[in-house]
């Protein structure tokens, strides 16, 4: 099946380092690098009491990490467009940062191009 772009969505459960504005933002530099996308701009937000939004704007489409302190969560999106891109890296660069118990790892096809 051929489309657009591909979608990546990570949950991450028993997670560290998510109340930390400087961890998201490295994580988020360190997938643009291992994605091999463009990077266009880069926003960091930290909540109060806790919890950190952070977004990657790419020429390819975006990447963006939520985290959720309290219950030791992470939702991350991975949307990339153009050639297909190996996410191994990726994927263990966003283990090295949180250091989740459990990834589950969804992939979803966009725009799905019908011949």
């Amino acid at each position: 099946m051929k489309g657009v772009g591909t979608h990546v969505v990570l949950e991450l459960w028993g997670c560290s380092n998510l109340n930390s504005p400087e961890v998201v933002e490295q994580a988020l530099r360190d997938i643009v690098d291992a994605t091999d996308v463009t990077l266009l701009d880069l926003k960091v937000y930290p909540f109060q009491p806790q919890g950190v939004t952070g977004a990657a704007v790419v020429s390819e489409s975006h990447i963006t990490i939520h985290t959720w302190p309290e219950h030791t969560y992470a939702a991350i999106d991975i949307f990339t467009c153009g050639k297909e891109r190996d996410l191994t890296e990726a994927t263990r660069k966003v283990r090295e940062h949180f250091t989740p118990e459990r990834i589950q790892m969804m992939q979803i096809q966009r725009g799905i191009l019908i011949d």
